[in-house]
Parts: C-alpha cells; structure tokens; sequence
C-alpha cells in the first residue's frame, strides 16, 4: 500500500508543497537583505557579526540546510549523518571556523527535544568547534526558533553547555590582491513567503506535508532535482549580489548548490561550449551525456554574458543519496565541496575551485 501510495502522490504533493513553501519576490528579497547587511554593519553583534580575516591563514568552512530530525521517514539527514559527522571530525583537524548557515534543525516537523534525543553526535562533534571559538551559529527558517524563542538559550545550553548567540547573519571582511573584499553570510530565505509569515505555507508543512512525509517515506531534495537551472530565489539572490560593490553573497536556503553564480548544470552548459570550440567530440558527447541526466526536457541552454561571480548556495546535507555540499574559503581559494560515499568510507571531493584572487566581481 505504501508504495502504491508513494507513486500516486509523490509528483501531485511535492508540486503542492513547492508551491505554497516558497514565492520568493525581489522587492521583498531586496529590502530584507539590504536591512540586514546594514544592521550588521552599522550594529555588529545584533543581528550579525563583522569579522575580519586573513585570507591565507584562517579557514572557514560553511555548511547549511542539515534538517536534522527524528530518525523516522521523514528524516531527510538521516542517510547523510554519517558524512556529516566525518565532514566535521576532518574541518575540526584542520582548524577550519565552522559556519553553520540554517535549518541545521528540522523544527517545523519536530519538537527541539526529539531533535535532540536523535542527534546527539552531531551536538557533540559542533560542540567541539565551539569550545575552542571556531563555531557560528546563522538561524534559517526552519529552524526559526533559535532567534525568536524565549527558551532557545535553555535548548543550547542543553546541546552545546553554552548558550551561544544565534544570528541572522555575519559579514566576513579582508583585502585580496590589495582591494577590499566583504563576503555575507546567511540562510537565504529573506523575502520568501513562507519565512516572512505564510500561515498556509507553515500550515501545510507541519500539519500535513510532515507526516504524509513521514509516512510514504518521501525526500523530494534529490540530487537531480537540485541541479537544475537556477531557482528563482537563487536568481533573485544572484541579481542583488551582483548590484554590491566588492561584495560576495553565500546563502543556503534552496538545497541548490551554485558556485561563482552558476549551478552545475549551468557550468556543463559552458564546458560544453567550450569543447565544441575545440571541436574535441569525446568531451562534448560526454558532456552532453550529463546534462542529459540532469535536467529536465526542454530546457534550452541558457545566456551567461555578463554574469559576475557574486553568489555562492552551500547546497545542502541532506540530499537523498546521503552526500553532502559546503563552500571551504581557505588556502586564498574559495570551493564548492561534497561528501559522498565511496563503498561506504566518507570521501571529500572538490566541485569546483577558484583563488579569490580571480573572482570577476565587477570592480
């Protein structure tokens, strides 16, 4: 019944659920982003830290959108914990400052004390960032709680033995190659709908899309899904990012990773351009193959002239075939990494890299 269940409503549910969870408008995106860069600028320590750094000496790595949950069906992070947790032992190793960029809890569909009963290894090992003042912490919007709850500083004293401040952002600044760089930091979902107040949207996500979830066992993150071209709030995110002067965006938010403003498909589409040019026709039939397989029919190629490379998306930790994405700022470098697994044994691999240093910011 299950899966008789699963193939009648899986396509019908998801439509709905992305319907009403996410309508991301630009003149609400613009004036909620634009507010909280500059509370975090002119009043650091509110709603956001300012923190400068050495681009050839610390090290940051940025993970979002974990939903941890109850280890049920509707656990979405439950394949990628393991990943994660390695992810974590190895930045830890490594002295890397670990960004936490939202909805690292799945507090929409789960009480904060059944998160917390199921993810005790995942408290402890963010936990050990922390004590040694390495660990931020940026709410998203499912896990709102952390900024707007009377008893959120109870819950994090109870998972970290510490009450830390949660923010809504942070603005990390250095100088590259002589010139001033500010790269911003937070969830995303400034703007959206079901993050300014949806009641429906919030509604049908904890009251109904949770527990039909929990009970067909449906992920709709899957990898494919989120490789196709650009979201319209990863769009919009692009578009603001690109109006700031020395200025890069990262978010998290649309499970969508995007790296120097491009998703991956959208990076095949101009490796593929380029071995056409080169008339090599293994590398583009090769490359075609892979689009092929990752979007949907009837997308056309699209015009990347003039794109700048302003916005970066960590994608997520919770994709359905357990990998993981994060952005590493480090070495002079800024990556897009993954996590997978490799016949069971947790393995870190670069995306796609660029130096600082390169990135064409429009300055």
């Amino acid at each position: 019944m299950r899966r008789f269940l699963q193939r009648l409503l899986y396509k019908p549910v998801s439509r709905l659920a992305d319907k009403f969870s996410s309508r991301p408008d630009k003149a609400r995106v613009n004036k909620a982003l634009n507010a909280l860069y500059k509370s975090i600028i002119t009043r650091p320590g509110k709603k956001g830290l300012v923190i400068p750094f050495d681009p050839a000496k610390e090290k940051f790595i940025i993970f979002s959108d974990q939903h941890k949950g109850a280890r049920d069906g509707a656990d979405i992070f439950a394949r990628s914990a393991k990943n994660y947790l390695n992810a974590l032992d190895h930045y830890n190793k490594e002295k890397f400052i670990y960004v936490n960029l939202g909805d690292s809890e799945e507090l929409w569909e789960n009480l904060f004390i059944t998160v917390k009963r199921h993810n005790k290894p995942t408290f402890e090992k963010e936990r050990l960032f922390m004590e040694q003042d390495r660990f931020m912490k940026i709410f998203g919007n499912h896990d709102l709680y952390w900024g707007n709850d009377p008893l959120a500083a109870v819950s994090l004293l109870q998972i970290y033995g510490k009450a830390i401040h949660v923010y809504e952002g942070a603005v990390l600044q250095t100088q590259v190659a002589g010139k001033p760089l500010e790269i911003f930091l937070t969830h995303g979902h400034q703007g959206d709908l079901q993050s300014d107040g949806n009641w429906f949207s919030k509604w049908f996500v904890s009251d109904i899309w949770g527990p039909l979830q929990g009970f067909l066992q449906i992920n709709p993150n899957t990898p494919a899904y989120n490789n196709q071209l650009k979201t319209d709030h990863n769009r919009i995110m692009y578009e603001w990012s690109s109006q700031r002067k020395n200025t890069l965006l990262i978010t998290g938010h649309t499970h969508q990773p995007v790296f120097r403003s491009l998703t991956e498909l959208e990076n095949l589409y101009i490796q593929l351009e380029h071995a056409k040019k080169a008339n090599d026709a293994a590398k583009t039939a090769g490359l075609e193959k892979k689009i092929t397989a990752l979007h949907l029919q009837g997308n056309a190629p699209p015009d990347f002239n003039g794109y700048l490379d302003t916005y970066f998306n960590s994608g997520c930790c919770c994709f359905n075939d357990g990998d993981i994405t994060g952005i590493e700022i480090a070495d002079g470098c800024i990556r897009l990494i993954k996590w997978a697994y490799r016949k069971k044994v947790s393995e870190r691999v670069v995306l796609e890299e660029c130096k600082l240093e390169e990135l064409n910011i429009g300055v």
